[in-house]
């Protein structure tokens, strides 16, 4: 899948969007003081971060299947009790917790409805699961320009917007298929400024995520053919990039 990459990389890639995420996620939770709470798929901890500063390390627990991430986001948040494991068979014992969070990450679990059905068991009854996904199906993600060049030229080419919980309703949907009541869903949005082509370019080419290997499936020619499909999609630089993810909440 492309997640055994280094922190940094992801971090390029990916996270400066997902931080914006972080804090409207953790809103829709209604994350507190006082509270115990689980970052499913934490990755090298953004969201990790946002639940720290909310509730101190002490009461957060985070959960990965990718050890350079596991090994990033300890590093990152001493006191955080931060685990390898997968979102379907959690590492948790029943009623640990008072809210469970997954932020861009419900899209590649292996069984949606088992790894938000485990956030259940885990959260106390009541309590409150959450968690997000990029608009994929509906091209406002950060990577919708990187997947529009790649079909136009590769119509084979699998893009992400076929995943679990990448359009609109389908987050409800499994939250309610994995037994979730109250079942809400709404849209949050990032925006960020891309100081050139580049800055947003070169971090498809680290090799993160679906979109990463296939640009590293790439020979030198294609690779250079997609780049400046992409250039074309794309307003002059500087330009700010704003996309939108679905996030759903349903209670235990």
């Amino acid at each position: 899948m492309g997640f055994d990459v280094a922190a940094d990389l992801y971090d390029r890639f990916m996270g400066r969007y997902s931080t914006q995420l972080s804090s409207a996620l953790a809103d829709l939770a209604g994350v507190e003081a006082g509270q115990a709470v689980l970052d499913v798929g934490c990755g090298p901890g953004v969201l990790t971060a946002e639940l720290v500063r909310r509730v101190g390390p002490e009461a957060v627990a985070a959960v990965d299947l990718s050890e350079p991430f596991v090994e990033a986001a300890r590093a990152r948040h001493p006191g955080v009790d931060v685990r390898l494991g997968a979102a379907e068979n959690l590492p948790h014992p029943d009623d640990a917790f008072d809210a469970a969070l997954a932020q861009l990450v419900v899209h590649f679990m292996t069984d949606p409805v088992a790894g938000i059905a485990e956030m259940a068991r885990v959260t106390r009854a009541d309590g409150v699961v959450t968690a997000s996904v990029w608009d994929l199906a509906g091209d406002r993600a950060p990577i919708s320009a990187f997947w529009r060049a790649a079909r136009a030229l590769d119509p084979d080419a699998q893009d992400e917007s076929r995943f679990a919980g990448a359009r609109a309703g389908h987050l409800s949907e499994l939250f309610a298929e994995a037994g979730l009541r109250d079942v809400e869903e709404v849209e949050l949005s990032a925006a960020v400024e891309h100081e050139s082509f580049e800055d947003w370019w070169e971090p498809f080419t680290f090799g993160v995520g679906p979109a990463g290997a296939y640009a590293r499936s790439l020979g030198e020619g294609e690779l250079s053919e997609l780049r400046e499909r992409c250039r074309s999609l794309l307003p002059e630089a500087p330009f700010t990039l704003t996309v939108f993810a679905w996030a759903a909440r349903g209670v235990v």
